[in-house]
């Protein structure tokens, strides 16, 4: 009637929409009136192609030094001599891997990093709004204040706490403790938001969001600073891109940074990015490239031509072991080489889907 072949929504463009017909009246009806309402739940509100948003997950980690190589350096935090290699991950899309001694901060690049990942975004997506997301050793002044002098660049970053930050959340604090005791001793959270300038090394006060949570396990608060405003990021038309309350913008942005550490955690474990034991610094980078190139060529296969299947979710290490290691006969003759797979592998579907998809990806390109 409407002049849509899909009707049972098996082809949208978002993954999370596939499989659903097309909207009720009660959606159409939250649509119109979305203005309307405030909370999360009843609030709908179009998403434009041009209107992008990017999230950029910085993190550091260890990289453990296997003798006396060149910038050989003990980290207290980590307790052993490593490097300190840089990783920025968009999604799962690793967009850096720069290996550095540890001897630094482990913000150290950071800037110098994003000036030439956010210009290679700007030639692809120049209307894009990016966010800078990150735990607490990035919250620093040459960082945050790039980004405030840049356009649609924003930052989520965790601050370490201080007896400062501390004492402004004590009331809040208080009111957790409360409200921990009233409902049987489980976790209670209450979020306050702050104005927070550290004594010198911050060049202006900014936005900080509070975190007052009581566990069974005692007083847990957490800091993390911003400049998205209280309104969220607004584009073109009232179109609202990231929500800016504190306890959304904490909870259920902030804490996705965590699926960074899990990719870096695949690059480690699964494609040897750990493996850094020549002696020279530019060798040991060498293979670190190879390992981010490696999880490259792995994260386009899953997302490309495993998408629907059962591998579509399954890490790194996963897809070697069940998709890439198949028994093989490899018979050699004057003219060919033959390679015959096991007939009685028992992913073949799955392998001969994810073929067939990547050949006609690469036809159409």
């Amino acid at each position: 009637m409407v002049g849509k072949s899909d009707v049972l929504g098996e082809q949208r463009r978002c993954e999370k929409d596939r499989g659903f017909a097309l909207a009720s009246p009660a959606t159409l009806n939250r649509l119109e009136l979305g203005a309307q309402f405030t909370d999360r739940y009843r609030k709908i509100t179009p998403r434009e192609g041009k209107d992008e948003l990017i999230v950029l997950d910085f993190d550091a980690t260890d990289d453990p030094l296997h003798g006396r190589q060149e910038g050989r350096f003990f980290h207290g935090y980590y307790a052993q001599y490593c490097y300190l290699p840089l990783y920025c991950f968009c999604g799962e899309v690793c967009l850096w891997a720069q290996l550095r001694t540890s001897d630094r901060d482990a913000s150290e690049g950071t800037r110098e990093a994003l000036e030439v990942i956010v210009a290679a975004i700007r030639r692809r997506l120049p209307q894009a709004t990016i966010v800078v997301r990150g735990d607490s050793a990035f919250a620093r002044e040459e960082l945050m204040a790039w980004c405030e002098a840049q356009r649609d660049i924003y930052y989520v970053v965790g601050l370490a706490r201080n007896s400062r930050l501390e004492a402004l959340l004590e009331p809040a604090l208080m009111a957790a403790r409360q409200k921990h005791c009233l409902i049987g001793g489980a976790a209670s959270r209450v979020f306050k938001e702050l104005l927070y300038q550290t004594r010198s090394t911050w060049s202006r006060a900014r936005r900080v969001i509070a975190k007052a949570e009581v566990t069974a396990q005692g007083d847990n608060p957490r800091f993390i600073v911003t400049n998205i405003p209280e309104q969220g990021i607004l584009k073109a038309e009232g179109l609202l891109l990231l929500e800016g309350r504190a306890e959304t913008l904490y909870e259920d942005f902030y804490c996705a940074r965590g699926n960074a550490e899990n990719q870096i955690k695949q690059m480690t474990l699964d494609l040897k990015a750990g493996r850094s034991s020549t002696h020279w610094m530019a060798s040991n980078q060498m293979r670190l490239w190879f390992s981010a190139f490696a999880y490259m060529l792995l994260e386009r296969l899953r997302a490309w031509g495993l998408r629907g299947t059962v591998l579509a979710r399954a890490n790194l290490g996963t897809l070697r072991l069940r998709l890439l290691k198949v028994a093989a006969s490899v018979t050699v003759s004057v003219r060919r080489i033959h390679v015959r797979l096991a007939s009685a592998f028992p992913l073949k579907e799955v392998f001969l889907a994810c073929q067939r998809t990547l050949a006609c990806r690469v036809e159409s390109s």
